[in-house]
């Protein structure tokens, strides 16, 4: 994990860390200039509870770095159209409020913040954002640690599982096959029952003629037994 000091030497290590603007808002809140993209040196150093010197010296020494991550320095007709700009957008306060540079302007975007956060030692409020991001930057890594190791749980047990599936084929085979033995002999079943059904109903026709000859027997013998009664 690298530490505040490899952060403030290592340009390289800074590089890492551009894309995390927000650790400046959680640290304490900027003030824009009317378009919401840009401050002023003066802004900044407002930031860092820091000299203007302090910063001016601080991007004269790393220029080429802090022009990488959005500083520019405008003058003639730039600076004129910028603060034209700036004056239009300034809503609710006299033109003449918003101050204006003589012959350049130097301009931070919040990537660039971010770099001088990186690079100011003698601010209390710099170094805070360096913990944020060095924090954030172990967690993040602890984060990945732990993905890892689920990860490769995981495919430990997808490897358990693909001996299991192999030793489970020839059992599923069995299986299979005494399903499809199985299918047969209810198929015969099927047909046995279907055979017996069959023959059950024309027991029941058999049964239903039996009842009509029993029926015509008994209406014999009753009339007979009348007959007898009358010759008696």
């Amino acid at each position: 994990m690298p530490t505040e000091a490899a952060l403030l030497e290592s340009r390289a290590l800074r590089v890492e860390q551009m894309g995390r603007i927000e650790v400046l808002d959680k640290v304490k809140s900027l003030v824009m200039l009317p378009d919401g993209i840009h401050l002023r040196t003066e802004d900044v150093a407002r930031y860092f509870e820091a000299s203007t010197t302090a910063v001016r010296r601080l991007t004269d020494r790393h220029q080429d770095e802090l022009v990488e991550n959005g500083m520019r320095v405008l003058r003639g007709a730039e600076l004129r159209s910028f603060h034209s700009d700036m004056m239009s957008l300034w809503v609710g306060e006299a033109p003449e409020s918003y101050p204006q540079a003589a012959t350049q302007l130097r301009l931070y975007t919040r990537r660039t913040v971010l770099n001088v956060a990186m690079l100011l030692r003698d601010s209390d409020i710099a170094r805070c954002v360096r913990t944020y991001l060095l924090d954030a930057e172990q967690d993040l890594r602890a984060g990945y640690a732990s993905l890892e190791h689920r990860v490769t749980r995981v495919e430990s047990c997808l490897a358990g599982v693909g001996s299991a599936l192999q030793e489970l084929g020839p059992v599923l085979n069995r299986m299979s096959l005494r399903l499809d033995s199985l299918d047969r002999r209810l198929d015969v079943t099927h047909q046995v029952v279907g055979a017996m059904s069959v023959r059950l109903g024309h027991v029941s026709e058999d049964l239903v003629r039996i009842d009509g000859r029993m029926d015509d027997l008994a209406r014999h013998l009753k009339d007979l037994s009348r007959r007898g009664s009358k010759q008696r």
